[in-house]
């Protein structure tokens, strides 16, 4: 019996630590955003919370997985982090629609770089043959930030108020910072950052090799930017006090799933997981749409949950198999860039076609459903060396 080599290490755990409480912290202020926008008068502009977001996300992303490439996977993950605590801290202090709009533009940098640095450390310190059990393991403590952070936010936020949540969210981010600080490089000669490194070539940008599993992604995700944009609205609206309650309930159904997954995928292949994991967004997104009560829009929610599990894991070890060592940052930066894109585009859609009217929720939600039904077709349509490709030792 072939004994596979260990990965949880002393480093990937502190890794997996400093993932929850850097989703924990950026996570937990997005409930209480549209109802804080709509007192400063922005009513209108509720789709920008997430589609500004994520737009310097996508924006920041090769430069991202250049640095990685560059300068050293922690560096990248530290900038990122440390963006996150400075944007936290500012939010009481501006007060206006436009400067919460520009922090909000600013706070994406955060995800633009963190997230790109953790998943090309995993990369590097994980056996080929075990990408997508560790890629499961780490993003379960992202799932596990992105669940405690709604939900202690929305409790932070009908206690204490908007303030002291803004200050627990830039708290949670330093402490993602001290966890990692210490941690060994695994890029090896990394060099000294420098203006060159800022510079982007066109070929540094996007990396052709995984163009596919960031298509996959990118129509899969167009559901989630919906989600983070409408559900606040669609929550009270049945009668739901806690709007980080769906965030909670979806988190957690996609964490168990998320391990079960990834190991399915190292043993019979990316596609037929994510076949089943689009199949799933689909169903999901049907039912939150005709969702008439609490206990249907939660089990919606339990169903997108478990699409997400699938989903996340498969997609970044689909990424990274397609991927040459040198170029993993690249890889992971394209990535993440359709991650960003889905998320900003299906936020930006979702906030025009509900337009603060209720009677709109079903053909809202109905779009991410047909995002996600695409992609499902779009998998059969692939290489044949893609539809079969199952990790082997190399």
């Amino acid at each position: 019996m072939k004994i596979l080599p260990p990965f949880f290490t002393w480093n990937f755990f502190m890794l997996c630590l400093s993932s929850f409480l850097f989703f924990a912290s950026f996570n937990m202020i997005i409930p209480e955003l549209p109802a804080y926008l709509t007192s400063l008068g922005g009513e209108d502009y509720k789709g920008l919370i997430i589609s500004l977001f994520t737009l310097t996300a996508g924006l920041s992303r090769p430069f991202s997985g250049k640095l990685a490439d560059k300068i050293g996977r922690i560096p990248v993950m530290v900038f990122g982090a440390g963006i996150c605590f400075a944007v936290s801290l500012m939010y009481p202090v501006i007060t206006s629609v436009a400067g919460f709009l520009l922090l909000r533009f600013v706070h994406g940098f955060s995800t633009g770089f963190t997230p790109t640095g953790v998943s090309a450390y995993v990369a590097d310190i994980v056996p080929f043959n075990r990408r997508g059990e560790a890629m499961g393991l780490q993003s379960l403590f992202g799932s596990l930030g992105m669940a405690a952070g709604p939900a202690l936010g929305g409790y932070i936020g009908q206690i204490w108020g908007i303030e002291p949540l803004f200050y627990a969210s830039a708290f949670t981010a330093i402490l993602s910072i001290l966890v990692i600080i210490r941690l060994k490089e695994t890029m090896q000669d990394p060099e000294k950052m420098s203006r060159k490194h800022l510079r982007l070539h066109r070929h540094e940008i996007i990396e052709k090799r995984v163009i596919q599993p960031s298509l996959v992604l990118f129509l899969t995700v167009f559901s989630f930017g919906t989600v983070l944009t409408i559900i606040p609205d669609y929550s009270e609206y049945l009668g739901i006090k806690n709007k980080g309650l769906f965030f909670a309930v979806f988190t957690l159904s996609s964490l168990g799933i998320r391990i079960i997954a990834g190991k399915t995928s190292d043993k019979y292949g990316r596609i037929p997981v994510m076949k089943v994991a689009t199949l799933s967004m689909a169903v999901a997104m049907i039912l939150i749409a005709f969702a008439q009560s609490k206990a249907m829009l939660m089990l919606g929610g339990v169903i997108f949950g478990c699409s997400v599990g699938m989903n996340s894991p498969t997609i970044s070890a689909w990424t990274i198999d397609l991927s040459l060592d040198a170029f993993r940052g690249r890889a992971l930066a394209t990535m993440y860039i359709a991650l960003e894109a889905g998320i900003g585009i299906g936020a930006l859609v979702s906030g025009w076609v509900f337009a603060n009217k209720a009677e709109n929720f079903p053909l809202v939600f109905s779009l991410g459903a047909v995002t996600a039904v695409i992609a499902f077709f779009y998998l059969f349509m692939l290489p044949k060396e893609q539809r079969f490709l199952v990790p082997e030792d190399k």
